[in-house]
């Protein structure tokens, strides 16, 4: 795949404030980056220096192999070819659902706008709303169609800031598998900023985690999640339960027992080991030595309270069978953990 878009070393702050600093990350053709980070982290900031609504202050940035903003020019929006989809639909009120797609599209004559925005219409699924006009439209139909309006132009990347934020969660996590087929099958490339994890993983290609300004980990989302380059980047990437450990004879020595690290480490090394909630297996026992004390019950998991010789551990376990409250378990843990030496 080709190269569509790349950052180097951009930075950017507003007055003393440092917002970005030294990101660096590129994106394939059609292909879905998310960037995942906490409220006020810089999410936002950087899809606006990509679509040329800010400058950087250092670095560049480069679209399609043509140089669009450096610290000595800046190309504007308008020349980027780039497609923005706020958190807020933003659709044009007097104007139907076709105007509103159509809207960038001046430069074609009249048949080929009403065969492209056909075209959309049937991409989003939304046919029959031709002539609408968006206050008769769901929350949900207003992105996909505010979606529609940044394809149209055929741009080189489409922008998606928390695009799902203001829908309730039932309709984020449908209208997120929709929005990611509408992008597969427009063979678009873009880039969805975001602060929840779930949607994140779930929908992406790849993953960025911007963390105080700066990117900390990019990768597939598998490796994101059960590969954290730090120890904080997982616990901020779900439930983790974080244990001191020794290697000794290529095992990491903890209190739960001797652990498979995925990684060679010196013997003697001394750190912390991270393990996700659903690695940890709960066997009821008599004999057991941890005594569960608490359970989150969601039907088809349960989040289970155990306490052990490491101190309190959560572990993720069927719903419909997880141990009752009060119950001894012996506790086993699944496959190999991710080992943090310590600096």
């Amino acid at each position: 795949m080709s190269e569509k878009l790349r950052l180097t070393g951009v930075s950017k702050s507003f007055g003393t404030t440092s917002v970005l600093q030294d990101v660096s990350f590129s994106v394939t053709d059609g292909t879905l980056l998310t960037i995942l980070g906490t409220s006020g982290g810089g999410k936002t900031t950087l899809l606006r220096l990509i679509a040329g609504f800010d400058t950087v202050d250092s670095g560049s940035i480069v679209m399609n192999g043509r140089e669009v903003s450096s610290e000595s020019m800046s190309l504007p929006p308008e020349k980027r070819n780039v497609g923005f989809v706020p958190q807020e639909s933003a659709l044009f009120p007097h104007l139907s659902v076709a105007k509103n797609i159509s809207y960038g599209l001046s430069h074609l004559n009249s048949t080929a706008q009403d065969s492209k925005v056909s075209e959309l219409l049937e991409l989003i699924g939304m046919g029959d709303h031709r002539n609408s006009l968006p206050e008769t439209l769901s929350g949900g139909q207003r992105q996909r169609v505010a979606i529609a309006r940044a394809l149209a132009p055929n741009p080189d990347v489409v922008l998606l800031d928390e695009p799902f934020a203001a829908l309730d969660a039932q309709l984020r996590s449908k209208l997120r598998e929709d929005v990611r087929a509408i992008l597969r099958a427009a063979n678009a490339t873009a880039i969805l900023v975001t602060h929840d994890q779930e949607e994140a993983l779930s929908i992406a290609d790849q993953v960025a985690i911007l963390r105080d300004g700066v990117v900390a980990q990019v990768g597939s989302p598998r490796s994101i999640y059960s590969q954290p380059i730090d120890v904080e980047l997982a616990k901020f990437l779900g439930d983790a339960v974080v244990i001191p450990g020794v290697v000794h004879s290529g095992k990491v020595a903890t209190q739960l027992g001797d652990l498979i690290p995925n990684a060679t480490h010196p013997e003697g090394a001394s750190g912390h080991v991270a393990i996700r909630p659903e690695n940890l297996y709960l066997q009821p026992d008599p004999k057991g030595l941890a005594i569960v004390t608490g359970r989150q019950f969601f039907g088809h998991d349960a989040l289970v309270e155990v306490r052990t010789a490491a101190g309190t551990v959560k572990a993720r376990t069927s719903g419909p069978i997880s141990p009752e409250v009060g119950m001894p378990v012996t506790v086993w843990v699944r496959g190999s953990v991710n080992f943090y030496p310590a600096n």
